[in-house]
Parts: structure tokens; sequence; C-alpha cells
């Protein structure tokens, strides 16, 4: 009997082993598919394997889009002295010691960082405090440099003046000059982005190379974390365009573009801290106070891709004066001013331009008029620490600034006062975690994610969710095991545009799914925000729960109960003897209307779980005021999908 015949009896897969085996110990036989399984066994088999062949992402990995070290000026004067490279290797696992020497470490690694330090001074602070004679004949910087030395309030005091400063454009001449800042921020650039490249580690861990524009006119909050997809070749091309040169974002959106025609590269940027703009990062106007025009909307829409929905500075998916019927829209907005430096009171008017999910509406009123949305961005997560070190796990939280490291009275710790509000430590949150679907860990494919904006956020844990938009998902596809299969094959993920209707079709369907961080709480629902304008013009909004945990009924005022509360704040501990593991249903939507524009996003929320404050508590043994939030409902938030009648 020859091998071919007796092979014939053998499943594809085995005559492919056997073939192997047969050709040598090194060689490659190629699969038996096709014609080749026909011959050997009369079938037709692929591939046994129901993984092999995909080319859709099937890994979410979890990151830090917005982090800074000792080259950010900020973070210098309060006592940074940790560097990107310590920022990578505690990213990676490591233990390292903080800027004043206690050991922390990672409870689990990221897979990707982006150091964004900010663009203006970049590196000057650090050649400040090392003597750097270029800047110490200025009077106003060495009484800087006296007081950050003492630290403590003086430090802080002067860290407010320097922003202060930055934002009506008054930091001493010297730090303005371009003839002497100019190499030192090209030397600090260079270093920085050679250094990303020695820790770049395709497959393993991923550094993308950034950094911050940080407009601030008047106080008001318009910065963008800028996001290259390329390594040190293209983007040491370049010295990063920053709010000294210009705050107007349409010159940075010019800059970016003429860094593409330059070098080939890809670029993107991420606006963040909406919340803190006093309604001016998502004003229906340019930065000059002109309408929208078609070109200037297409310009937006091309690279403010993504919008950072929360971080250590707060929460902007909404406000609870926007949407008083959302019962979850007060997380994360306590204690602070309607702007970055305080200066200004919040009014109704501000709000609208302030938070993402009115902004979204608004996005599909300018689509109706010029048919481009400049607001069709998806959501994404980021720390904003300025100690080198992304620690937003409540349990791990180090502090966004070294001033306010670990210890019993940090938590009291006055910042700033202004406009008849104060800040204190406690309300700063342990946030927030960027998560993007991609189909490999590099830096190509997580940017080209984000670019799609296949990417959701999380408020500090590792919850796993899928959200996918279609015309046919029913309830059969909730479970079946393999989500993705169904939500790719019959549908659009996370940051896609619904196709359009088949026949018969009469409202959208999503299938969405979520599974717990195995470190965390279990999950209490899965909601679907729907938002869209009617035909008055008027933005509305909806919160549907898909799908909830335990055997929970709605009230007769549509409200789902609560899931319940395990929490023991005196030990900052709790239990998952309440919630679920994962969930996952289909939501179609009843009040469709195919003539009105819309988007639909997914809030998933945990159990509560006890605040970094009551970890503070807990361990040294303080009471804090009744005020101060001592558990919270952690969430994940997905890009939205949207639909068009076009």
């Amino acid at each position: 009997m020859t091998i071919g015949r007796w092979m014939r009896g053998l499943p594809a897969w085995a005559a492919a082993a056997l073939l192997q085996a047969a050709s040598g110990a090194g060689a490659q036989a190629p699969a038996v598919t096709g014609e080749a399984a026909r011959a050997t066994t009369g079938a037709v088999y692929t591939t046994y394997s129901p993984y092999a062949g995909r080319k859709y992402p099937q890994r979410v990995y979890f990151g830090d889009t917005h982090l800074h070290t000792s080259l950010s000026g900020d973070a210098a004067m309060v006592g940074t002295r940790l560097g990107p490279e310590e920022a990578y290797r505690f990213a990676m696992g490591e233990e390292v010691p903080t800027s004043t020497g206690m050991p922390i470490k990672l409870s689990r690694p990221l897979d990707f960082l982006v150091v964004t330090d900010h663009a203006e001074g970049y590196g000057i602070m650090t050649e400040i405090m090392a003597g750097n004679p270029a800047f110490s004949g200025d009077e106003t910087i060495a009484r800087w440099i006296k007081a950050l030395k003492a630290g403590g309030r003086e430090a802080l005091e002067v860290k407010n003046e320097i922003v202060k400063a930055l934002g009506e454009n008054t930091l001493p001449a010297v730090i303005r000059d371009p003839k002497v800042v100019g190499p030192v921020l090209r030397e600090g650039w260079k270093k920085y982005t050679a250094l990303a490249d020695r820790y770049n580690q395709p497959g393993r861990f991923t550094a993308l190379i950034g950094y911050e524009w940080t407009s601030v006119p008047g106080g008001d909050n318009l910065h963008r974390n800028i996001i290259f997809r390329d390594g040190q070749d293209r983007a040491e091309q370049v010295v990063p365009f920053s709010a000294l040169q210009s705050e107007d974002p349409e010159k940075l959106w010019a800059w970016m573009d003429g860094y593409e025609k330059r070098t080939g590269g890809s670029i993107l940027s991420i606006p963040h801290n909406a919340n803190l703009s006093s309604g001016r990062m998502f004003e229906l106007t340019d930065f000059t106070g002109r309408p929208f025009t078609r070109e200037y909307a297409e310009k937006r829409a091309r690279f403010d891709v993504l919008a950072e929905v929360m971080q250590t500075k707060g929460n902007s998916e909404t406000h609870p004066a926007l949407s008083p019927k959302d019962e979850f829209a007060d997380f994360g907005i306590t204690g602070w001013a309607t702007n970055l430096s305080m200066t200004k009171a919040a009014t109704p008017a501000m709000r609208p331009t302030s938070f993402l999910r009115s902004t979204l509406q608004n996005g599909l009123v300018q689509e109706q008029a010029f048919g481009v949305n400049p607001f069709k961005f998806g959501f994404i997560g980021g720390s904003d620490m300025h100690s080198a070190l992304s620690t937003v796990e409540s349990d791990n939280y180090l502090s966004h600034l070294v001033a306010t490291e670990p210890s019993p009275d940090r938590w009291s710790e006055l910042e700033k006062t202004g406009s008849g509000a104060k800040r204190y430590s406690w309300h700063h949150e342990g946030a927030s975690y960027a998560a993007v679907w991609a189909t490999e860990n590099t830096r190509e494919a997580l940017w080209d994610a984000m670019k799609r904006k296949e990417a959701y956020a999380t408020s500090g844990t590792r919850m796993t969710v899928r959200f996918f938009g279609g015309w046919d998902f029913g309830a059969k596809d909730a479970s079946a095991r393999q989500i993705a299969d169904v939500g790719y094959s019959r549908g659009v993920p996370m940051g896609g545009d619904l196709p359009r209707p088949p026949a018969g079709a009469k409202s959208p369907t999503f299938l969405v799914a979520a599974m717990k961080d195995p470190l965390w709480g279990n999950l209490d629902r899965i909601q679907i925000v729907k938002g869209w304008v009617d035909k008055s013009g008027k933005p509305q909004e909806k919160i549907h729960d898909v799908v909830w945990s335990g055997k929970r009924k709605p009230g007769r005022n549509g409200m789902l109960p609560p899931v319940g509360d395990t929490v023991d704040v005196a030990t900052a501990t709790w239990t998952n003897t309440i919630g679920a593991a994962e969930l996952v249903g289909v939501f179609r939507d009843p009040d469709f209307d195919p003539s009105l524009r819309a988007f639909y996003y997914a809030r998933v929320l945990e159990i509560p779980t006890p605040r970094w404050t009551a970890y503070d508590s807990a361990r040294f043994g303080v009471k804090m005021s009744p005020e101060v939030p001592m558990k919270h409902q952690q969430r994940a938030w997905t890009s939205p999908i949207w639909y068009s009648p076009s």
C-alpha cells in the first residue's frame, strides 16, 4: 500500500502532520486544504481550528495614552524626578521606587504606554533645576527654583503661578525665546524618541511615541495628546508643535497635516478634560469665534478621532444638569470648577459643549448642516498622572502629583481655590485605562485600531467589553460563545457606522458583551446610551438597561433596582456575592426613526467597590470628612456606533 492510498482514511490535519514528518524534521509541508484535501480524503477541510485565519481583533490591549514624567515642567516643579525610562519599566511590570523612594509595582503589566510630556518647555524645567546657565540669570526663574527646592506649599503655589503664566502667555522671556529653548527641546525630543524605540517590543509591549499640546487660553482647557503611528526615524524629523506657537487647534491640525506630508507618517490627536474647558473644547465656533465651515469640520474629524472620557481630573461623559434622567451621571465630577485654573464659575450655557455625550448630539446637528460630523469621535481613557507612574487601580493609587503621594493626611490637601470653589486631593480620581481592540500588540496595529475608533475607556479596572451594531442580531446570538464571530460577520464594531438597512429591517440591533476584571468587582449591568436629534432639531437622549445580574426587574418607573452593596468601608473590602462575572445581551431600539441621525454606545457598570480614599482611610487609620466619597461603581464606556439616514 502506498502512503498516499493509506492516508485517504485519515483526517486532513493528520495527513498534513504525516507529510511533514516524512519530508524531514525541519521541513515545512503546506497545509492539506482545498484540492489536496479532496485527493486524500474525498472531503474539503479548510482548517480544524476555529481560530485560524481570523483577520479581526481577537484580543483587547490595556494601556495608558496620557502620562507625564520629569520632562513635563509642572511635574518637575513639584518633585517628579522619574523620566520616561522609569515610566516604561514600571508599565512593563517592574517594581520601581517613586520620586520619594517608596517601592511600587503594578498588579499586572500594561500592554502599551504613551508618554505624553508637555511640548511647552519640553525638558526645560529639568534643565533649570539642574542649573543650566542659560536660565539661571532670570530673577523670576531664580525665585521659582528656590520655592521648588523648598517643596510643600511653596512649590504648589509656584506651580499654580506658572500654569497661570502659561495660560496668559506671560512666562519669562527666556523660556519663550526659541534660540534658547529650541536646542533643549530638540535634544530632549530626540532622546525620548530613541528611548521609546528601545523599549518598544512588538508582540510584548508597545511604546507609542507622543506628547501633549497644552493650550490653556484664559485658563480654559483645550489640551490634546498627540499620538504617532511611527518610530523615531519619522518622529524625530519634527519638533513638537506647542501652544507657545499657537493656542489655536486649527494651527495644530495644520502642523499635523504637514508632518504626514513631510514624513509619510501618521498622527492623531485626543482632546482631554473637556469638563475643564468652560465650554470651549467643543464650542460651535472655531477658535476665533467664526461659525463652522465644511472645511473646518473635515479637519477636525480627520485628526480628533478619539476623546478622553475620564482621567484623574474627572469624568467628561456627561453632567447631572445635562442628563437629569441618568441616575449614574454624577460619577467623577466632584470638586472641580469649570476650567483648569478655577478662574471661572460654571454657567448652564457652558455645559453642553464641555461634555462628550452632548457634543456627540451637537455633531449630528452639524452633520445635517455640512454633511460632515466634526465631533465623530470614539472614547478612550488616560490617567494624566504626573508622577511618571501609571497607577489608576483604587488599591494602588499613588497620586497624580509627587506632593500628594500616600500619607495619612494627603486626602485633605487643599490644592487650589478660585471662583468660589476649592480643590482638595480627594477630588482626584484613580483613573483611567485605555482599551484597544487590535490585531496584535504593535505600534501600527494599536494606532490603526485607535484611528478606526475600536477602543473604549474604563475608570480603572480591566473589564473586557465587546459592542457590535447591525440589523438582525437576535436573542440566540447572546448565547454564542464566539461573540466576535457573530458581531464581525453580521455587523460593525464600536467606532463604526451602521450599514444601510436591508429590506424589511425596521430598527437596528446591538450585540454587547462584558466580562469582569478578575481582580475587581462583578458586573452590575450593561446599558446602551442613545443620542439623537428629533425632527424639531432638539437633541435627545435615553438610557436603556439591556442586561443585568440577578433576578431584578424594572419598577413601574422603568428603573432597574440597585444591584446591592457589599462594601465594608472600615476595612476597604467587598465580596463578589452579588453581580455577575459576565453579561451578554441583545438590544433592539424600540423608538427608532429611520429619518433621524443617531448614535449608540455601551456603558458597563461594576458592583460597588472601595474608592482609593477608603483604602487610605483603612491603611492609615484616619477618619475623613463626610463629603469624601468612599466607594463607587467602576465602569467602562465604548466608542459609539453611528446611524445616518444617508
